[in-house]
């Protein structure tokens, strides 16, 4: 059984989606849908940059967005579709274009949307993140509990055995890191980014993301997905569109996701999208399992090759 796995924030990188773009139409249309919903040309930035304005987030969400679909018509017009889908933080939003549930142009004018009201939801920096590696979950719940102090600091990505990203007031994720390291924490390191995903901060874009998923048009997935806020599958319209609204501020349960959809049956992860940062995570949570991935014309290759002699076998 194959799942496809769609990265979310961070996985941005200029150049990404070109080659396919380039090799194939169907991908290429993807980039010009995207281009005129947002009334700029998101293909030039994802293609030659600059960076700095690839890394904002309002751009970096559509720009993750529209490359991931790319990279997925890619592998549906060649006849490849997975049994399950699941997407890292806004890499879920990719997952449900794939499956119908989202239309694409809805999609990428909500992620804009999404990426500013993020952004616009604590000033910048007031917040921070921070990876903390080699500690298990509980040891940094307590740490999180004992240095928030009156402020906001949780795990936000539980991604892998030994790898949890925690959020919030940039003190109480200062702290928090501290404590993680006396409590055993191989490394908590900083991360460079622009506000605190997944915790209690973002309730304000939580509430504006809400107004406005309930103005979309959703469908029941073609395939089931695994949501991040609860690990559970989704084979509703209604339960996708609370997922999402719940997502903006809830934890990103990725680890439980993986052995969520190993538990289904799937065997086999393909990550569709730029980068191998789900990849690596996926080898880490299910060991053994087998992990693919599509983000050029190279890789694609790849993978059909490996999975046509799946399907011939």
């Amino acid at each position: 059984m194959i799942a496809f796995v769609f990265p979310g924030q961070g996985s941005q990188q200029v150049g990404m989606g070109k080659a396919l773009a380039g090799a194939f139409p169907e991908s290429r249309a993807v980039f010009h849908e995207a281009d005129a919903v947002l009334g700029f040309s998101l293909s030039d930035l994802c293609w030659n940059g600059p960076e700095a304005d690839l890394q904002l987030t309002a751009n970096t969400q559509p720009a993750i967005l529209t490359a991931s679909v790319a990279a997925y018509q890619a592998l549906e017009a060649r006849g490849i579709t997975p049994d399950w889908v699941a997407g890292h933080s806004l890499g879920e939003y990719s997952a449900l274009v794939a499956a119908g549930t989202l239309g694409l142009r809805d999609a990428v004018a909500t992620v804009r949307r999404r990426g500013q009201y993020m952004q616009e939801a604590v000033p910048v920096g007031e917040g921070a993140m921070a990876a903390i590696l080699g500690l298990d979950l509980p040891a940094v719940e307590e740490a999180c509990a004992a240095a928030a102090n009156g402020e906001v600091v949780s795990p936000a990505n539980i991604n892998s055995p030994g790898q949890v990203v925690i959020a919030g007031h940039a003190g109480a994720v200062a702290r928090a890191a501290e404590l993680c390291k006396t409590k055993g924490a191989k490394r908590a390191i900083p991360l460079p980014v622009s506000a605190p995903f997944h915790c209690a901060l973002m309730k304000p874009a939580q509430v504006r993301m809400e107004a406005d998923l309930g103005r979309l048009e959703l469908r029941d997935p073609a395939f089931p997905l695994v949501n991040n806020v609860d690990a559970a599958p989704v084979r509703t319209a209604a339960a996708a569109r609370d997922g999402l609204v719940r997502q903006v501020s809830g934890a990103v349960r990725w680890q439980e996701c993986v052995e969520r959809l190993a538990s289904e049956g799937v065997d086999t992860f393909v990550e569709v999208g730029t980068g191998s940062v789900l990849a690596g995570l996926v080898k880490k949570i299910v060991k053994g399992t087998r992990v693919l991935g599509v983000e050029d014309p190279a890789s694609l290759e790849k993978t059909l090759d490996a999975l046509q002699v799946e399907a011939e076998g």
